[in-house]
Order: structure tokens, then sequence, then C-alpha cells
């Protein structure tokens, strides 16, 4: 049944790789189909969704949200392996807040830096893609600079507002971090560490990503030094541990 699963993304996309990683997590097997930005509201909608991705198009159902995604994978695995431990409402609280708050700031930041990037964000956006997208993308990069300007609300100086509420954000998982716990919530890995290292992909670029990002040594001066400051903070150490040495964990 599970090579009927279709998931749709953009490869890049941090909220994505949420989803990836909760189905691998899960011994769930899946077919990735890669979209370029935009072209990508086609597909989702195709496939029941709305103007979002991921969706998993499952067998009598679609799912349209990370989120949903992760708790779809999650009841899954017996009790003991799930990323949601019986009565943990703080951690479902703090999955929230890390979709709601920390993966739009990350992505909007990010984008800003990249879209003045052309060749390194072609180098990594493309890969998986159906070769016609790749080729519209390129040809067209000014087109797709306006259209995730306008979708993402990019205008001048936001990528100030965005850099103060990642760090806001990351500040706030270093004090929870604070008391020498190991994760976020219980005493082991969970959603709460799983949604936080995902949105903070964003600004860290883990290199135990489910697909290939820049490294440092590849970006503009300013955004490599943006990158190694998030790599350099508590919690973005977390979020690299976190993909170190879960990322490619199965469970069941």
């Amino acid at each position: 049944m599970w090579d009927m699963l279709r998931l749709v993304t953009i490869p890049i996309s941090h909220y994505c790789e949420k989803a990836r990683w909760a189905l691998e997590r899960a011994g769930v097997s899946y077919r990735e189909e890669r979209h370029v930005q935009g072209i990508h509201r086609i597909y989702a909608r195709r496939a029941g969704g709305g103007a979002t991705v991921p969706v998993l198009v499952a067998p009598g159902e679609v799912i349209a949200s990370s989120g949903e995604i992760v708790a779809w994978a999650d009841a899954r695995l017996a009790p003991e392996q799930r990323l949601f431990a019986p009565g943990e409402d703080a951690s479902a609280g703090l999955c929230a807040r890390f979709d709601d708050v920390l993966g739009p700031a990350g992505r909007r930041l990010m984008y800003v830096h990249m879209l003045e990037q052309r060749d390194v964000a072609l180098r990594y956006n493309n890969p998986g893609v159906p070769a016609w997208e790749g080729r519209a993308i390129t040809t067209g990069w000014p087109l797709v600079q306006r259209f995730i300007s306008r979708a993402l609300g990019i205008r001048p100086g936001v990528e100030h507002e965005d850099e103060r509420t990642v760090f806001a954000e990351l500040d706030s998982v270093a004090a929870l971090l604070g008391d020498g716990r190991a994760f976020l919530s219980g005493e082991r890995f969970g959603a709460a560490d799983l949604t936080f290292a995902a949105m903070a992909a964003s600004v860290v670029f883990p290199p135990s990503y489910g697909v290939r990002l820049p490294q440092p040594d590849e970006l503009a001066p300013r955004t490599a030094a943006l990158v190694e400051r998030a790599r350099e903070h508590p919690a973005g150490r977390h979020a690299l541990r976190m993909f170190s040495e879960h990322r490619h964990e199965r469970v069941a």
C-alpha cells in the first residue's frame, strides 16, 4: 500500500523537509514529486491540497500540511516510538509556535538573501524537478524574484525584522535547553525537536538535510556570516545535533 503514496514538495522547503523526515522515520515509503516555486501551486491543487506544499496523497485521503503529515506518520508507530508521547500538550504548543513564527520568518529571511545569489540558488533549488520547470525558473529568474517577493511579503528592510524574530526564537529555545535537558520535551527525541530543527534549517543549513543545501563557503559573505551565527547559537547547535543524530534514523 505504501508504494501508492505521493509527496508533492518544493525540495528545499523546510516544511517539506519536516514531512519527509517524519515519513522516513516512520518507515513509510513514498514517491516525492518535486516542483519549483509558483508552479508548485498547480500540482498541490491537482493533488487535492491548496496552494501550499507539502501535500501527501495516500489511499483514500489527502493530507495537506506538514503538521498533519507528521501526526499521520506518527500514528503508524508503536506508542513508545512516537514523536508525540501521550499527554505532551507542551510539545504540541511548541510545534505550533515553531511552524507559525520561526518557520515563516526564517524562510523569508533566507529568500531575501538567496534571491540575490541567482547561481547558487538555482544550483540547489532545481535538482529533481521536471526539466522544463528548471528551465522556466532559470530563464524567468526576474519573474521568480517578483513572484516570491510578492508571495512572502518581501519589502525593503523586512530581513532585519525577520532576523530579530529568528534569533528571538533561538534564544527562547536556548532558554528551554538551559537546564541541561537533551531534548525540548520529554527524555527522548520528539515532535518539538523535529519541528524546531526543520524550521531552523532555513538559517543553519544542516549538511544532513533531506536534499543538498549550500554551505557557508559557497554563500555571499553576509549570508555565510548569518548562517555561522545561527550555527554557533546554542539553539542552532541543538538543531544541527538533531539533524546529525536523528534525521536518517528509522524506528519502524
